[in-house]
C-alpha cells in the first residue's frame, strides 16, 4: 500500500486527508494519506523517507513550504519561481518539488466569475501561500498588489522576489478592490484587527482559510456589503493538480466532496 503525507505546524485543522483518502477509494487506489504534524528539525528525515520510497508522496503547509527547497534535488518552473513547494514526488529518483498553489488559486477565483484583472489586490500575509499568489496575480493582468505583514521584513523579502509589490505598515489600508487574507489569523477564531468600514462595499474578501468555513475577516466583510469567498476551492483545486502528479489520474470535484468537507 502507497503513503501519502501532509506535514506542517499546525496540521490539525487540514482536510488533506479526508479529500485524498476519498479520491483514493474513488479511484480504486491501494494508498492511505495522513497528517504529520512536524517540526523543522524532522524535515530532512521525513522527506528523505520519499527518497527511500518509504513514502511516495508529500504535501507541505506552513510553514515549511520554502524550508523544504534545500532537501529537493529539483524544483518545478512554478516552485522555482516562487521559491515554494507544496507537493513532493519522486521521480527518475530525483526528489522533485512542485507548486499546484498556483493552478489552484487561479482556478478557484475564476470559479467566482468576478473579473480580477486590473484590479487592485491588498494581501495580508507574506508567508506560506503568498507567493503563489502573486505570481498568479501577475499572470491574471491585475493593476497592483499591495501587501502588508505584522513582521515587515518578510514583506520587503518578498519585493526582492517580485518588484511591482508596494510594502504597507501593518495596522495601514490602502484602497482596494480585492482584499486576501493569507495570515493565519482565524484558523483560531482570531479577528484581524483592522477597520475596513472606510471603504466602499462591493468589494470582495478572500480568505485562503477554509476550516472554519467563515472566519471574523469574512463575517466583517459580509457584513459591510462584500462579497466574499474562503479558500475551499483553491484548496480542493490544488489538491487535485498533487493527486495528478501522484496518480495520473484526474480526480472528479462532486457535490460529495463538498459534503465530506462542509462535515467537519
Amino acid at each position: 500500500m502507497k503513503k501519502y503525507f501532509v506535514i506542517g505546524n499546525p496540521i490539525n485543522h487540514s482536510l488533506s486527508p479526508k479529500l485524498h483518502n476519498y479520491w483514493l477509494r474513488e479511484n480504486n487506489i491501494d494508498a492511505i494519506y495522513g497528517k504529520r504534524k512536524i517540526d523543522e528539525k524532522n524535515l530532512q528525515s521525513i522527506i528523505s523517507e520519499v527518497k527511500e520510497k518509504k513514502i511516495n508522496g508529500i504535501n507541505v503547509t506552513v510553514p515549511f513550504k520554502k524550508l523544504v527547497i534545500p532537501y529537493l534535488d529539483k524544483l518545478s518552473q512554478e516552485a522555482e519561481q516562487t521559491q515554494s513547494v507544496n507537493t513532493i514526488i519522486l521521480t527518475n529518483d530525483n526528489l522533485v518539488g512542485h507548486n499546484t498553489d498556483i493552478a489552484g488559486f487561479t482556478k478557484a477565483i475564476k470559479d467566482l466569475n468576478f473579473n480580477i484583472e486590473g484590479k487592485k489586490i491588498f494581501i495580508l500575509g507574506a508567508g506560506g501561500v503568498v507567493p503563489s499568489i502573486i505570481f498568479a496575480l501577475n499572470k491574471m493582468n491585475v493593476s497592483k498588489i499591495i501587501i502588508s505583514n505584522r513582521t515587515k521584513k518578510k514583506a520587503e523579502d518578498l519585493k526582492s522576489q517580485f518588484h511591482n509589490l508596494e510594502i504597507l505598515d501593518w495596522g495601514d489600508i490602502n484602497d482596494f478592490d480585492v482584499i486576501i487574507n493569507a495570515t493565519s489569523l482565524g484558523l483560531n477564531k482570531e479577528a484581524i484587527d483592522l477597520d475596513f468600514s472606510k471603504f466602499s462595499n462591493n468589494k470582495l474578501f478572500y480568505d485562503v482559510i477554509y476550516n472554519p468555513v467563515e472566519t471574523n475577516f469574512l463575517k466583517e466583510g459580509k457584513k459591510l456589503g462584500n462579497k466574499t469567498e474562503n479558500g475551499k476551492l483553491m484548496f480542493i483545486y490544488q489538491a487535485l493538480e498533487a493527486f495528478k502528479l501522484w496518480h495520473g489520474i484526474e480526480p472528479q470535484i462532486n457535490s460529495n466532496i463538498l459534503k465530506i468537507l462542509n462535515n467537519d
